[in-house]
């Protein structure tokens, strides 16, 4: 049966891993990348299949796929 909850209907359009974009700037030789993120901060991700300088989706900690290269603004209101 379906739930007419909001809540819940609201939790279920969420993803349930965190998303993050980043630039891979190695691989590390055991299945692994090392990415950097937009504010310089460095972490390891699963997954060698994106060449090195191109921008990644990572999911979860893991390769989802390459993302283009788009800039970035910020904007005060």
């Amino acid at each position: 049966m379906a739930t007419i909850n909001p809540w819940k209907n609201f939790q279920a359009l969420l993803p349930k891993a965190s998303r993050i974009i980043g630039t891979v700037t190695s691989h590390n030789g055991n299945g692994s990348s090392t990415m950097a993120l937009r504010d310089g901060s460095v972490m390891n991700i699963k997954g060698e299949g994106v060449i090195v300088g191109s921008n990644v989706l990572v999911e979860g900690g893991e390769v989802v796929r390459e993302v283009p290269d788009l800039p970035v603004y910020d904007v005060q209101v």
